[in-house]
């Protein structure tokens, strides 16, 4: 080994106009008018390059020690970079990604309204990014690294996918909030990443043959026929699914519905902020089968939600109406149809734009769906509660074909 070691001179240094070795994985790259020691090295087969700073102000022989230190690392089975990482974390008190991530989480933990975002936020970043980011210092990652993370699971999971690159630039951000990183987020997807990577979208339309695929929606033809079968249990399960059927809103905004949102007299529910997937306050004009509905239901003592669970003070469960539907045929496995509850949504959109004159954004207003365009969004000020009215009234008589109430 000492024969191979010490091979360049300063004049060679100097003249250098391509890499050069000193010997024992010390590099030396010219880059223009610059010069940067690199030492190389492999770990568990993959090539990696350790920056030992610029020529002149690193010397020749200070390289030569800083590869010298890297090398007796390596003899101890230890990779220089990491250990690298791990002394300028505890030597400048910058956190590493999983730091920055578990803070995160335990700052914004309050403010998810699904209890599944909780779960999925620590898991996905534990399953997808942990292993390349974990205990990286959080102002030392990349655009190549988040790439590193993406790139494995795009084509295959694009959802998941999507998802993982959200939440990397959320943690990102707050890390430069609080002064750990710079302020240009490797991480974002617009203006940035998007250059880099296919949508999500496109990826998920060319895995379905050219569409994008959505929950397994009930034909709205169907429909009618379904809620007579549905009115039949008359469980509070099944009220629960007709009532998300009428007024086509996401299940768990039904079923964390509480008394206190609801005006009978004015035929009104107002859903908090909070409990939105957008984080506006939407109103739900209720038509009068909905009211029946309503109705039909007792106000326990104790028990705030307009659909109470088993447990006291609690609602129903997530699983309840997918019960319901698996109990009537549908469902991921069912004889008659693959028709989940949240997709009643997507049978309510069909009927409006097939047997409807109603107009697209009254439509898209009912299903508390926000405007993506900048411009349009600028104009549609209002939430167009009386037409909404209308509509959600004659979505309600088509249900029922006028005759269907039992």
């Amino acid at each position: 080994m000492a024969r191979t070691l010490h091979r360049l001179t300063s004049r060679q240094i100097k003249a250098a106009s391509k890499p050069i070795g000193d010997g024992g994985g010390l590099w030396l790259y010219p880059q223009g008018q610059a010069r940067t020691w690199i030492f190389r090295y492999s770990v568990n087969g993959r090539q990696r390059e350790m920056g030992l700073g610029g020529y002149p102000s690193v010397t020749l022989a200070e390289a030569r020690d800083r590869a010298a230190e890297a090398r007796a690392l390596r003899k101890q089975g230890i990779d220089p970079i990491e250990h690298r990482k791990a002394q300028k974390v505890a030597e400048q008190g910058i956190p590493t990604f999983t730091t920055v991530a578990a803070r995160y989480i335990r700052a914004k933990r309050s403010t998810w309204s699904n209890p599944r975002h909780a779960r999925e936020w620590p898991s996905s970043l534990k399953r997808y990014a942990r292993a390349k980011l974990g205990a990286m210092p959080i102002d030392e990652i990349t655009t190549a690294d988040v790439l590193g993370v993406l790139t494995s699971i795009w084509h295959r999971r694009p959802e998941t996918a999507s998802r993982v690159q959200s939440r990397i630039e959320n943690i990102l951000d707050y890390a430069a909030a609080m002064g750990w990183r710079d302020p240009v987020n490797v991480a974002r997807w617009k203006g940035h990443l998007d250059r880099l990577l296919p949508s999500s979208t496109t990826v998920k339309r060319q895995q379905n043959g050219g569409t994008v695929p959505h929950y397994p929606a009930m034909p709205y033809q169907e429909v009618p026929a379904f809620l007579i079968e549905l009115r039949a249990l008359k469980s509070t399960s099944a009220k629960a699914l007709e009532f998300t059927i009428l007024t086509v809103c996401r299940t768990s905004e039904v079923l964390k519905a509480e008394w206190t949102e609801i005006d009978l007299d004015n035929a009104t529910w107002t859903i908090p902020a909070q409990r939105m997937k957008a984080r506006v306050e939407h109103r739900v004009p209720l038509s009068e089968q909905a009211l029946a509905v309503l109705m039909s239901l007792p106000k326990l003592a104790n028990n705030p939600f307009v659909f109470p669970g088993g447990k006291m003070g609690r609602p129903l469960s997530g699983m309840a109406l997918l019960m319901v539907m698996r109990g009537l045929g549908h469902g991921v496995n069912g004889e008659k149809s693959k028709a989940v509850p949240h997709a009643f949504r997507s049978s309510f959109r069909d009927w409006v734009g097939e047997e409807t004159g109603f107009a697209s954004n009254v439509a898209e207003a009912a299903l508390a769906h926000q405007i993506s365009n900048a411009v349009q969004a600028a104009y549609e000020r209002g939430d167009k509660f009386k037409k909404r009215r209308e509509l959600m009234q004659a979505w309600a008589d088509y249900c029922d074909l006028k005759g269907n109430r039992q």
